[in-house]
């Protein structure tokens, strides 16, 4: 609203996205903890099998694991700043992920099921991280464009009530761009075009005409100068 009020709509999508957000987080660490407990199990079998003593047939799953966990943080961390991840942390990720899928393969039923079920826990895992790095980028993408966009959403419509999120800088550049307008009004009193208003301010048009439709409606007058 013109007073700095969040919209309501925000606020529901918000909502929304935070329930999707830990939804999504939680069924990656279950995805996870099934992972890990198959791929614990069958590294440790396969360990034994081949004369490892029982010490360190029991630390070898947790390198394999920890290297998993390692390059999905790395991941993760360059998810959270908008990038896709470099090509060490998804190297190692995908080595551990065959390793374990090696490891499951091997010690499982003679039989293309058999092979199936215990190579599954593995594929599901990375499938839903994938999909949590992807949630995080977008997550990401959409607060910069949130920073960085030039159109309405920072700016509230007169007519519909839509309200913007009243960035110091950008509502400054809307004030300045509607006394520009009212000083440069026709010999007949008429504000200029919005295509010019869109030039002057290197802005799109119709963010040059929801300024105008704003300031007519008396919107900056209310507000405090600065």
């Amino acid at each position: 609203m013109a007073n700095g009020t969040p919209c309501e709509c925000d606020g529901d999508r918000s909502r929304s996205d935070r329930v999707i957000g830990w939804t999504t987080i939680l069924t990656v660490v279950l995805l996870a903890a099934i992972a890990a407990t198959v791929s614990y199990r069958h590294l440790h079998m396969l360990a034994v099998r081949h004369g490892e003593s029982s010490w360190s047939a029991a630390l070898l799953p947790l390198s394999v694991d920890g290297m998993i966990l390692a390059a999905s943080m790395a991941l993760l961390s360059d998810s959270r700043r908008g990038k896709r991840g470099g090509l060490l942390p998804w190297s190692l990720l995908i080595i551990g992920s065959l390793a374990s899928v090696g490891a499951n393969v091997a010690v499982a039923e003679p039989s293309i099921i058999g092979r199936a079920v215990a190579a599954w826990p593995a594929f599901a895992l990375i499938g839903g991280m994938e999909m949590a790095f992807r949630l995080v980028r977008c997550s990401v993408s959409r607060q910069r464009c949130t920073h960085t966009t030039n159109d309405v959403d920072h700016l509230m419509d007169p007519q519909t009530g839509a309200c913007s999120r009243h960035e110091p800088s950008r509502r400054k550049l809307q004030r300045e761009a509607w006394e520009w307008a009212t000083q440069n009004r026709g010999p007949d009193g008429a504000l200029p075009r919005s295509a010019d208003l869109a030039r002057r301010f290197h802005r799109s048009l119709r963010w040059a005409r929801l300024v105008k439709a704003a300031g007519a409606a008396g919107t900056f007058a209310r507000e405090p100068a600065g």
